[in-house]
C-alpha cells in the first residue's frame, strides 16, 4: 500500500529545493515562523498538485471554465490525492445568501414545510398534512371545496418563485432619503437647493416649478409648507413655460411635465443599468427593511405553511440549537402513514446541523444574511459543507481553521478533522496553534527563519520526536517549555491610574445592555466564545462612540454614554488586506521608497545622467520598464486557458527599465547596489546596507521592530497576509507620543508563531512605553496571559452570550468559576 506523498525538489516561492514525504490518511500538521514557507509547501505543492491533477482529467471546454492552479515548481510529486482547499479567507457572500442557504440548512428546511405542513387554500382555510402533497396530487380543501396544488419546495425558495414582490426576495428595499433632497435649506431653488434636480434632471425643473407656484428666488427654508409639498410630493402636470438656454443662447416655448424631487430620484432608479449609474442615485437612498415582507424575503403565499403551528419564515429567526429541537418532533406529530418520510427529510437536516453545532455556530439563525458573519464563522460553515459528503480519499488542505477560534470551538473542529481521517481521507493542517496541532499524527516544520532565510524543513516526525528536538521551534511550546509571560503586568490596585474609559450601550443585535470600564494607558484584551459579541462590543460600539465624542457629533442610537477624557485619536488596525493595488510595496506603504528615491537622484551617477528624484518611481518615473508599467507581471490571454500572470520578460519583476541598473549607490562599507537590487533585498539586508543613511534606516528599523524583516521592499502590500497587513499599518504608528491615542487590534495574532506572538508584545509594549492605550479582542491565551486587564465576555456565543462574565487580571479570569476563557488559562 502507498502510504505517503512524496515531494522532490520543490521550489515554490521561498522553498529551498526540499525534497519531503508526507504521509497519507493522517493528520499532518505543518508549522513554522510566518513566512518560512508553510503555505508554499501545503497550498503550493500539495493543493495546486491535487487539484491541477484532477482537473486535467476533465476536457477543456470544461476547464475553460474553471479558475485553475498553474503547475507548480517542483521536479516531482508522487500519490497526491484530489485536493480540496479551505483557505483562510473565504470570499464575502453577496446580498441573496444567508447562514441558512450557505450551509444547505434551508434546502431540508423548505423540503419539510412544501411536503409535511398544513396548506392554506385560496380562501384562506387549512388543510392537515397528507401524502398527496408527496405525491403531487391535488388537493381539495373540506372547508369550501376548492382545489389547488401545494407549493413546491423551490416556490418556498426566495431566490425563486418564493420571493417577495417588493424587494426581489433581498429583504430590503432602497426608498428616497428625504434629509438628501435639499442638503442646504438657506439656497433659493433657482441657486440649486433642489439636490436631486441638479444632477438627475434637467435644470429647467426650476422653471417648471415656479409655474407650479413655488417661489424659487427665496431661500428653501423660508417657503410654505404647501410650497415644500409641490417641490417633494407635487403632482405630474403640464406646465407651458418659456426656456431660455444659458450655454447655446437658444430660446423657445416647450410644454412639460413637472417631476417633483421624490420621483425624480425614483425615476433615476427605475432606469439604473450599471454600476455609475447607481453612483449618481444612491446619494439620495437608504435602505429600510422591505414593508411588505418585514425582511423575510419571502411573498404571503411561502409564508403561509404552518409545520408544528408556525411559518418557514418564523422558523428561520429561531437560532440553530433551537431549531434542531423543533426538527426532532416533526415527526411524531404527523400522521402514521407520513413519518418514514419526515423521518428521512429531518435526518438530513439534523445531520448537517450536527456539524455546525460541533463546530460552534449553534447561536446563529438561518436568515442571518452571510456577509455579516465573521471570518471564522465563514470559515467553519465552509469546513462543514467540505466534511458533509463523506467523501474518502481526498486531501484535505485547511489553511489556518483556528483563526478567529476560541480555544472551546477548537474542541469542535478538531473532531471534524478526525472523522475526515476515520473516513479514509488526509488532512493537512497549516497552523500555529498548538492545541490544535498537538492533534496531528505527524509534523513537518518549516523554517529556520521567514522569507529568504526559510524554506527549509528544520524537523519532522510524531510529537513526541518533535518535543524532543532542540532544533525545532515549536517543540518547547507543544511540551509546555517555553516561557510565555513575557511582559510585567500593572498591579491590580494601580490598573486604572492613569484615567478610566467608561462606556454605557443598550442592547444591540445579540449583546445585552453593557457598563464597561477600560483602564487608560493599558493593555486591555476582551475575550470570549466566537458570537459573544466582542465585536459588537469594541468594533460597534466603542469605536463609533470614542469617534463621536471626538468629532462632537451625535453619538450612536445604541450608545447611552461615553467618558474618554484627553482621548483625541481611535486607530483601528484589523486585518483587512492594504490596497488592491500592486503598485503598492511594502517600501511605499512604509515611506522608504521615497527616501531612497532622492538618495538615489542625489548620487554621482545619477547627476552625469541629469535624473532626479521623479525619474526613479516605478508608477511614473521615466526609469520604470516600459514592458509592464512598472507593475513587474504582464497577464497573458491564452485562449481555452486562464489568463496566466508572468513576471515581465523585460525587467524580470524588478518594475524598473535596464538603465536604472547602471544608477549605484555606495554605503560606509564600499558595498554598491542599484535600486532594482535594493528592493528586491529583504528588509534586514536593505538595512544592514543603509545602516549610515539615517532616514533611510529609521523606517526600516520600524519594520524590524514590527517583526517584518523577512519582507522584501519590493513586495506587493496586497499579497501580505492578515497579520503582516496588521503590523505594516503601525509602521507610521511607532516611536510618536500617544498619550491621547487608542489602539484598537482586531484579532492581531491571526496566523502567527508563538515565537511570532512575542514579537507582537513587544509592538504593543512600545505602544504603551508612549503612553498609548492598547485594546485587544484576541483568542491567543498567550496575548491574555499579557494583559493588564481582560474583559471576558460570553458565556456562549449569540441569544447565550452577549453579557461581560468576568473582568479583572489575567489572575481573576483564571480563577473566575463562570469564564470558560478562564478554564484554558
Amino acid at each position: 500500500m502507498i502510504d505517503k506523498m512524496l515531494i522532490r525538489g520543490a521550489k515554490v516561492h521561498n522553498l529551498k529545493n526540499i525534497d519531503v514525504d508526507i504521509p497519507l490518511g493522517k493528520i499532518v500538521g505543518i508549522a513554522g515562523v510566518s513566512g518560512s514557507g508553510k503555505s508554499s509547501l501545503a497550498l503550493g505543492v500539495l493543493y495546486a498538485e491535487g487539484s491541477r491533477r484532477y482537473l486535467e482529467a476533465l476536457s477543456t471546454y470544461t476547464r475553460r471554465r474553471m479558475t485553475q492552479a498553474s503547475r507548480a515548481s517542483v521536479d516531482e510529486v508522487l500519490y497526491v490525492p484530489a485536493a480540496l482547499a479551505l483557505h483562510q479567507r473565504p470570499g464575502v457572500p453577496g446580498i441573496r445568501s444567508t447562514f441558512g442557504t450557505g450551509t444547505e440548512l434551508l434546502n431540508s428546511l423548505r423540503l419539510m414545510y412544501s411536503r409535511l405542513a398544513s396548506h392554506r387554500c385560496p380562501n384562506g382555510h387549512y388543510l392537515a398534512p397528507s401524502l398527496l402533497v408527496a405525491a403531487g396530487k391535488e388537493l381539495v380543501c373540506p372547508a369550501c371545496g376548492v382545489h389547488f396544488y401545494a407549493p413546491s419546495a423551490e416556490e418556498l425558495a426566495f431566490n425563486s418563485q418564493g420571493a417577495c414582490q417588493k424587494c426581489g426576495g433581498t429583504g430590503m428595499v432602497h426608498t428616497v432619503d428625504m434629509a438628501t433632497l435639499v442638503p442646504d435649506e438657506s439656497l433659493t431653488i433657482d441657486e440649486g437647493a433642489v439636490a436631486p434636480w441638479n444632477s438627475l434632471m434637467w435644470s429647467l425643473m426650476t422653471d417648471i416649478c415656479r409655474e407650479m407656484g413655488v417661489r424659487t428666488d427665496v431661500p428653501f427654508r423660508e417657503l410654505t409648507e404647501r410650497e415644500k409639498d409641490i417641490v417633494f410630493h407635487g403632482p405630474a402636470e403640464k406646465k407651458h413655460i418659456f426656456y431660455h438656454n444659458k450655454n447655446t443662447g437658444q430660446a423657445g416655448d416647450l410644454d412639460f411635465t413637472y417631476f417633483n424631487a421624490v420621483y425624480t430620484v425614483e425615476n433615476a432608479l427605475s432606469k439604473v443599468k450599471d454600476e455609475k449609474g447607481m453612483k449618481r442615485v444612491e446619494k439620495f437612498l437608504k435602505e429600510d427593511v422591505c414593508p411588505d415582507c418585514h425582511g423575510t424575503r419571502l411573498s404571503s403565499a411561502a409564508r403561509a405553511p404552518r409545520l408544528r403551528g408556525i411559518s418557514l419564515d418564523e422558523a428561520c429567526t429561531m437560532s440553530l440549537t433551537q431549531l434542531v429541537e423543533w426538527v426532532k418532533s416533526v415527526p411524531s406529530g404527523l400522521p402514521e402513514e407520513m413519518r418514514p418520510m419526515a423521518e428521512s427529510i429531518c435526518e438530513a437536516f439534523q445531520s448537517t446541523a450536527k456539524r455546525l453545532m460541533d463546530l460552534g455556530l449553534g447561536y446563529l439563525t438561518l436568515d442571518r444574511s452571510a456577509s455579516t458573519l465573521s471570518t471564522g464563522e465563514r470559515q467553519r460553515m465552509q469546513l462543514a459543507r467540505a466534511v458533509r459528503n463523506r467523501t474518502t480519499g481526498v486531501l484535505y488542505v485547511l489553511d489556518e481553521p483556528s483563526i478567529g477560534l476560541h480555544p472551546s470551538n477548537i474542541v469542535g473542529l478538531t473532531g471534524v478533522m478526525h472523522d475526515l481521517v476515520a473516513d479514509g481521507n488526509s488532512v493537512i493542517l497549516v497552523d500555529h496553534d498548538t492545541q490544535i496541532l498537538k492533534e496531528a499524527d505527524w509534523i513537518v516544520e518549516m523554517g529556520p527563519e521567514a522569507g529568504a532565510k526559510g524554506g527549509y524543513v528544520i524537523a519532522q516526525g510524531a510529537i513526541p520526536a518533535i518535543e524532543a528536538n532542540s532544533a525545532s521551534q515549536i517543540g518547547p511550546f507543544l511540551a509546555g517549555t517555553a516561557e510565555t509571560k513575557l511582559r510585567c503586568c500593572t498591579e491590580k490596585e494601580a490598573l486604572f491610574a492613569n484615567g478610566t474609559i467608561h462606556l454605557s450601550t443598550d442592547s444591540i443585535h445579540t449583546v445585552k445592555p453593557l457598563e464597561v470600564d477600560i483602564p487608560k494607558g493599558r493593555l486591555t484584551v476582551v475575550s470570549g466564545v466566537s458570537g459573544s459579541g466582542k465585536t459588537t462590543m469594541v468594533l460597534e460600539s466603542l469605536i463609533p462612540a470614542l469617534e463621536a465624542t471626538i468629532a462632537g457629533s451625535a453619538l450612536p442610537a445604541h450608545i447611552r454614554t461615553v467618558s474618554a477624557d484627553g482621548i483625541a485619536h481611535v486607530k483601528l488596525i484589523d486585518a483587512t488586506p492594504i490596497g488592491i493595488n500592486v503598485r503598492s510595496t511594502v517600501a511605499t506603504y512604509a515611506g522608504a521608497h521615497d527616501e531612497l528615491r532622492k538618495l538615489y537622484a542625489k548620487s554621482p551617477d545619477a547627476k552625469a545622467r541629469g535624473y532626479k528624484a521623479g525619474d526613479f518611481s516605478y508608477n511614473t518615473g521615466s526609469l520604470r520598464c516600459p514592458g509592464c508599467d512598472g507593475t513587474g507581471i504582464v497577464s497573458l490571454d491564452v485562449q481555452f486557458l486562464p489568463d496566466v500572470d508572468i513576471p515581465c520578460p523585460d525587467c524580470h519583476g524588478s518594475r524598473y527599465a535596464r538603465a536604472a541598473e547602471a544608477v549605484r549607490l555606495t554605503n560606509g562599507a564600499g558595498e554598491s547596489a542599484s535600486l532594482p537590487e535594493l528592493m528586491d533585498m529583504d528588509v534586514n539586508s536593505a538595512l544592514e546596507f543603509c545602516r549610515d543613511r539615517k532616514t533611510v534606516s529609521q523606517r526600516l528599523a520600524v519594520l524590524r521592530q514590527l517583526g517584518l524583516g523577512y519582507l522584501t521592499l519590493g513586495e506587493e502590500t496586497p499579497s501580505l497576509s492578515g497579520g503582516e497587513a496588521q503590523r505594516l499599518k503601525l509602521a507610521s504608528e511607532i516611536g510618536r507620543t500617544q498619550t491621547d491615542s487608542v489602539f484598537v487590534f482586531d484579532e492581531p495574532s491571526i496566523g502567527l508563531h508563538p515565537l511570532d506572538v512575542r514579537v507582537l508584545l513587544g509592538v504593543f509594549q512600545a505602544l504603551l512605553d508612549n503612553g498609548a492605550t492598547v485594546i485587544v479582542i484576541e483568542h491567543d491565551l498567550d496575548v491574555i496571559r499579557n494583559a493588564d486587564y481582560v474583559i471576558d465576555m460570553g458565556p456562549g456565543g449569540g441569544d447565550a452570550g452577549g453579557r461581560i462574565v468576568a473582568s479583572g487580571t489575567p489572575q481573576e479570569i483564571r480563577e473566575n468559576q463562570a469564564s470558560i476563557t478562564g478554564r484554558y488559562l
